[in-house]
C-alpha cells in the first residue's frame, strides 16, 4: 500500500517562514525594545499576504516575544525591572540544570566546538557587532545544553531567550566589550575538569550578570 504525502499548505508554509525569520531577529536582538510591528509591514518585508504575517505575529505574541495591546498594537517587549529579574532568575534555574545534565556527556569534541564558538564570539566583540555577539553567545549555550538531552527544558530556555532578545541588545549598547564573557572560559574549564559545582556557578553568573546592568 502506497502512502501519499499530503501537499503542503502554501499559507502554512508562508506563515512558518515568516515566524521563523522574525523569531530569529527578535532572539538575536536585531530589533530594539518597544519596536512597533505591523501586519502590512511584515507582509511586505517577507513578500507574503496579510494572513501568514498576522498568524506569525499572533504566534510570537503567544510566546511572549511580542507585546499585543488591547488596541491591537504589536511591539517588541520593553521589559520592566521586575520582568528582567524574573527572566534572569528563570535563566539561572533552568540553564544551570541543563549544564549539569550535559556534564556527563561533555566529550572532547563538544569542548572543542565550544572553544570555536567562543572565538567567533570574541571576534564579534572586537567588531562591536551586537547581533553577531548575541547570536554566538546563544549558540555557545545551546550547543552545551543540547548535550543534556532534555528537549522540554531547552525549549523553555529558548522561550526565555526570545523574550529577552531586544533587552539583550540594550545591555550590549551599555557595555562596550572587547572580548567574550570570562565566564565562558570558566564554563569550558569546569567541563574539562568535570567539576559540576564550578560549572553551575559559571553558568549562573554568566546568564545573570549582564542583565544586572539594566536594573536601576
Amino acid at each position: 500500500m502506497l502512502i501519499q504525502n499530503r501537499p503542503t499548505d502554501p499559507g502554512t508554509a508562508a506563515h512558518d517562514r515568516v515566524y521563523r525569520a522574525l523569531r530569529q531577529q527578535i532572539m538575536h536582538g536585531e530589533l530594539p525594545p518597544g519596536q512597533p510591528l505591523t501586519v502590512r509591514g511584515l507582509a511586505k518585508a517577507h513578500g507574503v499576504s496579510m494572513t501568514p504575517a498576522r498568524e506569525a505575529l499572533r504566534r510570537l505574541a503567544a510566546e511572549g516575544a511580542l507585546t499585543l495591546s488591547s488596541s491591537g498594537r504589536v511591539t517588541t517587549p520593553d521589559l520592566t525591572n521586575e520582568r528582567i529579574e524574573e527572566l534572569a532568575t528563570l535563566r539561572a534555574l533552568i540553564e544551570t540544570e541543563l549544564a549539569s545534565r550535559a556534564l556527563p556527556r561533555a566529550h572532547f569534541a563538544l569542548i572543542e566546538r565550544l572553544q570555536a564558538i567562543n572565538m567567533a564570539n570574541a571576534e564579534a566583540a572586537v567588531k562591536h557587532d551586537a547581533v553577531a555577539y548575541i547570536r554566538t553567545n546563544l549558540e555557545f549555550h545551546r550547543t552545551l545544553y543540547l548535550r543534556a538531552q532534555a528537549p522540554a527544558m531547552l525549549a523553555i530556555a529558548e522561550t526565555v531567550w526570545l523574550q529577552l532578545g531586544p533587552t539583550m541588545r540594550a545591555v550590549y549598547s551599555r557595555i562596550v566589550r572587547s572580548e567574550p564573557p570570562q565566564h565562558h572560559r570558566m564554563i569550558i574549564a569546569a567541563l574539562k575538569a568535570g567539576d559540576e559545582p564550578a560549572l553551575r556557578l559559571a553558568v549562573r553568573t554568566d546568564v545573570t550578570q549582564g542583565l544586572r546592568h539594566l536594573l536601576s
